[in-house]
């Protein structure tokens, strides 16, 4: 692999960690292979974090459907391309035993992520109990702090994202989350500026808010306190949505208006690469 990194793994978690500022939020993007992360880093955006869903869409998959060993080799080839901090979507830590999860967490740290997420819901289809959602946590801050450098872990509260709507849950498993650890705090779900206050107001470590349709601008999340901004999988729904459009067109007009769009998109090689690995 390539590695361009000019510092050292601590280095990346320690920056990565600077950069979240309640009040002046990270916007964290979600490259889903080595050209979008690439480009975005090329864009000027000071981390990156890989997307379970986007990563997913590249093997023609849903999210939920990649494996441990394919998400360590994607961060780690995604690390090895870019100078900035990236984070790793975790999910749930591909495991729901804490002690699998903390061995599972050495394994990615391997790679050289600066930081992880690890997600309260189990890909079967249900939520962690709250008692057994924390020891996860836990066990991979453990996993984290011991590993000798700086890891910035994300604790999720998949409530709202899962259809169940509970704040008072979801804000009690954010706050037991932060008890025992974790440095970035995630409920993916709200949209309303009442609701994500009341989060941010109700824990004392950075929150991190998912920037889907229907949410503030980063502005109105500024003032709200907000110390993180990611898309998940958007940027790389976005970049589906312009092949779509690009195919209707040609299938169904016989036109190539669509290469307005792609002369813009090919602005990003810009940033590429032209060297060969060996």
């Amino acid at each position: 692999m390539i590695d361009n990194r000019q510092m050292t793994d601590s280095d990346l978690g320690r920056s990565f960690l600077e950069l979240h500022q309640p009040g002046s939020p990270l916007l964290l993007p979600n490259p889903w292979d080595r050209g979008s992360a690439l480009a975005l880093q090329g864009a000027g955006f000071a981390a990156l974090a890989t997307t379970s869903s986007g990563f997913a869409g590249t093997l023609g998959r849903l999210d939920g459907a990649i494996t441990l060993d394919e998400s360590i080799v994607h961060a780690g080839d995604l690390v090895s391309v870019v100078d900035v901090p990236i984070s790793c979507d975790f999910e749930n830590g591909f495991a729901a035993d804490p002690g699998a999860v903390a061995e599972n967490v050495g394994r990615l740290l391997d790679s050289g992520v600066a930081g992880f997420s690890i997600e309260d819901y189990d890909p079967a289809g249900f939520l962690y109990d709250s008692a057994l959602a924390v020891d996860r946590v836990a066990a991979a801050v453990q996993a984290a702090r011991s590993c000798g450098r700086t890891v910035v872990v994300t604790a999720r509260a998949e409530n709202h994202l899962r259809g169940v709507d509970d704040l008072g849950d979801t804000i009690d498993r954010l706050q037991r989350f932060a008890a025992v650890g974790a440095d970035v705090l995630y409920a993916p779900g709200p949209t309303s500026p009442e609701t994500i206050g009341t989060i941010v107001e109700s824990v004392d470590v950075p929150v991190n808010v998912l920037a889907m349709p229907g949410a503030p601008a980063v502005s109105v999340l500024a003032e709200l306190g907000v110390a993180r901004v990611s898309v998940g999988g958007g940027f790389m729904l976005a970049a589906m949505g312009g092949l779509a459009d690009a195919a209707r067109e040609l299938l169904e007009e016989g036109t190539t208006s669509f290469w307005e769009q792609a002369g813009r998109g090919a602005q990003a090689r810009a940033h590429f690469s032209g060297r060969m690995e060996t």
